[in-house]
C-alpha cells in the first residue's frame, strides 16, 4: 500500500542522506516510451507504457482508477484487499474487489501471512476479473505490520516466499510483489526478499525506496531499486518521489528499472500520467490543467463515485478527492471547508459548479 490515510497530508520530499538524484541536462531529453511485460504464455500482461499507479488505500476505487486509465495509466492496482476478508465473504472487501473492463489490465492487491489463506483469496481475485495479483509486503501501518502483514512480510524471507509459491499454484495469471527497501536502517533487505520472491515465481517486483519506519518520510532511495533491478531478472517497478513528469525519466535512467509506480502525486491528478507520457515523447514538461479541466474531471469523478457506491457514501468518500483537485486553485481554503460541510452528492456537485463559475469570471 502507497499511502496511509493519517499520513496523507505529509509532503512526498523530505529530507535524508540517501535519495534521488537531481536532475541532469542529460535526462532533460526525449525517452524512449516502452511498455514492458509481466509473466509467460497466455496469461501474460503486455503494457504499452511503464506508468503505473500505485495501490493506494482509501484512495484507488474503481472510478478513480477508470480516470488514471483514460490519462494513459498502462497498470492500475486496487486498494489493498484483506486476505482473510474474501475468505470469509465480506461485502467491504467484495465491493473494493470489483473490476471493470474499461480500467483492465487490473491488478488486485491481497495482504495476508497466512499462504493457504492469501492462495485462496488469490483465486477468488483472478474469478472475478483481475488480470494479475500483487501480494502486499509494503505496508508501514502499525495495525497492519502488528499482525505480521504488509512490510512485516520483509522482516520474514522464507514466509515471504512460500506465499508466493504458494499462490504461484493457485492461479495461472501473473503474481506480482510489492515491497520496500526493509523494515529500518538495520534491515535493508530488499535484495535479499526480491530474490527470494523471484525464485518462488514471482513475475515482477515493485520496490518503494523508503523503510517500513520512513514510512513516507524523507527522500526515497533510489539505489535500493537499482541494486534490486540488478540482481533480478523479472520485471522491477521502481517507486518513489515521482512528483513530476521528469521525475519518472531520472527513475528509470538512473535504476535501470522497467516500470514507474507514481502515487500521492497523483492524488487529485491524473494528469500527471497524460503529463509524463508527452514529456517522454517530447523532452518537454506540458503545462499544468487549467482550473476548468481541473474542476470538470472533480465533477466526473463525483458523479462516478456516486454511481459506484451510492451518494452516502460518495458524498464522505469524494470530500478528499475533491481538496485534492483544487490544491493551489484561487480561494480553495474557503473551498475546502465548503466540501467539509456539504451533506450531499448534490450540495457538492453545486459548490463545484459555483467554484467553476466563479473562477471563470474575470478577476
Amino acid at each position: 500500500m502507497e499511502l496511509d490515510l493519517e499520513q496523507e497530508q505529509e509532503q512526498e520530499i523530505g529530507s535524508s542522506s540517501t535519495s534521488a538524484p537531481a536532475a541532469s541536462p542529460a535526462t532533460e531529453a526525449r525517452h524512449p516510451i516502452r511498455g514492458f511485460v509481466i509473466g509467460r504464455g497466455e496469461h501474460a500482461v503486455s503494457l504499452e507504457n511503464p506508468l503505473v499507479l500505485a495501490p493506494m488505500a482509501g484512495v484507488c476505487d474503481m472510478p478513480y482508477r477508470i480516470l488514471c486509465k483514460e490519462m494513459g495509466c498502462a497498470l492500475v492496482y486496487t486498494e489493498m484487499i484483506s486476505a482473510m476478508g474474501l475468505k470469509y465473504g465480506d461485502r467491504t472487501t467484495l465491493k473494493i474487489l470489483e473490476i471493470d473492463k474499461a480500467e483492465w489490465p487490473v491488478a488486485a492487491q491481497v495482504f495476508g501471512s497466512d499462504p493457504d489463506v492469501v492462495a485462496l483469496a488469490a483465486g477468488i481475485m483472478q474469478e472475478r476479473g483481475a488480470a494479475m495479483i500483487d501480494i502486499n509486503m509494503g505496508c508501514p501501518v502499525p495495525k497492519i505490520v502488528k499482525g505480521g502483514e504488509g512490510c512485516a512480510l520483509m522482516r520474514r524471507p522464507e514466509l515471504a516466499a512460500s506465499i508466493v509459491r504458494r499462490v504461484k499454484q493457485s492461479v495461472g495469471i501473473p503474481v506480482t510483489v510489492k515491497m520496500r527497501k526493509g523494515w529500518d536502517e538495520h534491515l535493508e533487505n530488499a535484495v535479499e526478499v526480491a530474490q527470494a520472491c523471484e525464485e518462488a515465481g514471482a513475475d515482477a517486483i515493485a520496490v518503494h525506496g523508503r523503510t517500513r519506519e520512513q514510512g513516507y518520510s524523507g527522500r526515497a532511495d533510489w539505489d535500493v531499486i537499482a541494486r534490486v533491478a540488478a540482481a533480478v531478472k523479472v520485471a522491477v517497478i521502481g517507486n518513489g518521489d515521482v512528483v513530476k513528469p521528469s521525475d519518472a525519466v531520472r527513475l528509470m535512467e538512473h535504476t535501470g528499472c522497467s516500470g514507474v509506480m507514481i502515487g500521492r502525486a497523483a492524488m487529485g491528478n491524473p494528469w500527471i500520467f497524460s503529463r509524463t507520457l508527452s514529456y517522454m515523447a517530447t523532452g518537454e514538461e506540458p503545462p499544468e490543467p487549467s482550473a476548468a479541466e481541473r474542476l470538470q474531471v472533480a465533477l466526473r469523478h463525483l458523479e462516478m463515485s456516486a454511481a459506484f457506491k451510492g451518494e452516502k457514501v460518495a458524498s464522505r468518500e469524494m470530500r478528499k478527492h475533491l481538496a485534492w483537485y483544487i490544491r493551489g486553485l484561487r480561494g480553495s481554503a474557503r473551498m475546502r471547508e465548503v466540501i467539509n460541510s456539504a451533506s450531499s452528492v448534490d450540495s457538492l456537485r453545486q459548490a463545484i459548479t459555483r467554484y467553476l463559475a466563479d473562477l471563470s469570471a474575470p478577476c
